[in-house]
């Protein structure tokens, strides 16, 4: 089963803007598949060349001008992390050319963490960080717009909305987001996972850091997927896997570079002075995570003690996604929490408004779950917007006043 991506026209209007297009994201999210189809669907004359393959990557390395002349525009080259080289010899081939869409090119290291990437194509590359399959995605919605609680974005997104049976969100969260895992149900979980942790740490851990002990490395991702949707405590993780703090921020600089952990940095500004600063921890995958932690199947998960922290990483991961495949790279996402333990899990800014959103993995919410939102209508010089408890009520309804309980198909 193939399913259509939400990010490709987002891909079509960068191919068509810059000299170059890089698609990111983590190993086996779908990013040669997706440039492969786009390039296959517009007929474009663009052979592929991958630097997974070790004669042409140390052609990319050591003769990076020859690399070109051999493959010369307009051409794909995936997995090209593994040859910072040729992006000098890219930029110069674009500035000589002065043509858009000479170059695709794939990697499962985000763009400012690719040596000499962001100073060499700085204004010549338009860049998009592929997630996983969403629940659009996954249920054939058309929908595209970024998630925000507004009368206009649920008016529109109530005309194409797909029914998601209550049994079967939590084998969707368990199952996680990777694309082979969604379209093959008769695939392994254990098997996958074990496999991709393998790949991962031999591919994308080496080359971004020397790991000596690939076993604690292990057990530090078990560690900070057991920590999903809380604050982030690097001095705990180090402690808890038997490592140094600088080496645990080091590991998980690791984590967020490979787009397998994301930090959800808290709302703060000079009126809000008491919010914390520390950020939150999601795993973007809830099957890896779950995988990481031993949550073997969907019922164990679903009455485990860790379901209401799963539920939030999963509904978060989804608000991600339908900002990343808008090509959103900065994403206006926060939280909210005080040093009274006031807490908002999440807070989407758009346009200088503030909108609230709680996370809650029940299906009888009441008008308690938005009370936290009252702390945005004290503070002074902020507005806020409408907003909403997701959760798995299966309709749009009023929680209090303007706010919402959202059903997560809605999202």
């Amino acid at each position: 089963m193939q399913y259509k991506r939400h990010a490709d026209d987002v891909v079509r209007k960068l191919f068509k803007m810059f000299g170059a297009v890089l698609v990111t994201g983590t190993r086996q999210v779908g990013k040669t598949t997706l440039l492969e189809e786009i390039i296959a669907k517009e007929g474009l004359p663009i052979r592929t060349v991958t630097l997974d393959d070790m004669l042409q990557r140390t052609n990319a390395i050591q003769q990076s001008a020859t690399f070109l002349k051999d493959n010369p525009p307009p051409v794909f080259i995936d997995e090209a992390q593994y040859a910072p080289q040729l992006f000098p010899e890219i930029k110069m081939s674009i500035d000589r050319e002065k043509k858009k869409g000479m170059f695709f090119l794939s990697g499962s290291q985000p763009f400012e963490m690719m040596k000499n990437v962001s100073e060499s194509l700085a204004g010549r590359i338009g860049i998009l960080n592929l997630p996983g399959i969403s629940l659009r995605e996954r249920y054939g919605v058309s929908f595209r717009d970024p998630f925000l609680p507004t009368e206009g974005y649920f008016s529109a997104r109530v005309k194409d909305v797909a029914k998601i049976p209550y049994d079967e969100v939590w084998n969707i969260i368990h199952r996680g987001s990777f694309p082979e895992l969604c379209a093959n149900p008769d695939f392994d979980w254990q098997m996958f996972y074990a496999a991709y942790m393998r790949t991962y740490i031999e591919r994308d851990v080496r080359n971004l850091v020397q790991v000596a002990d690939e076993v604690k490395f292990t057990h530090f991702m078990a560690v900070v997927a057991a920590q999903t949707g809380s604050l982030l405590n690097v001095a705990t993780l180090a402690r808890e896997v038997g490592i140094s703090q600088p080496t645990a921020d080091r590991w998980l600089s690791v984590l967020v570079t490979s787009n397998i952990v994301y930090l959800l940095q808290p709302y703060s500004n000079n009126i809000i002075n008491r919010a914390i600063k520390t950020p939150k921890v999601y795993f973007l995958d809830t099957g890896f995570a779950a995988y990481l932690t031993r949550w073997n199947t969907a019922d164990v998960l679903k009455y485990g003690a860790m379901a209401g922290a799963f539920f939030e990483t999963f509904v978060i991961s989804e608000i991600i996604k339908s900002y990343s495949n808008r090509g959103i790279l900065d994403l206006p996402i926060y939280f909210y929490r005080d040093r009274d333990g006031v807490e908002i899990d999440v807070l989407i800014e758009d346009s200088g408004i503030l909108y609230p959103i709680e996370i809650k993995k029940h299906a009888d919410p009441d008008k308690s779950d938005v009370a936290a939102f009252s702390i945005l209508d004290k503070v002074q010089n902020i507005k806020r917007g409408t907003g909403g408890v997701v959760c798995l009520y299966d309709s749009l309804a009023s929680a209090k006043g303007d706010d919402k309980v959202i059903p997560i198909s809605l999202l």
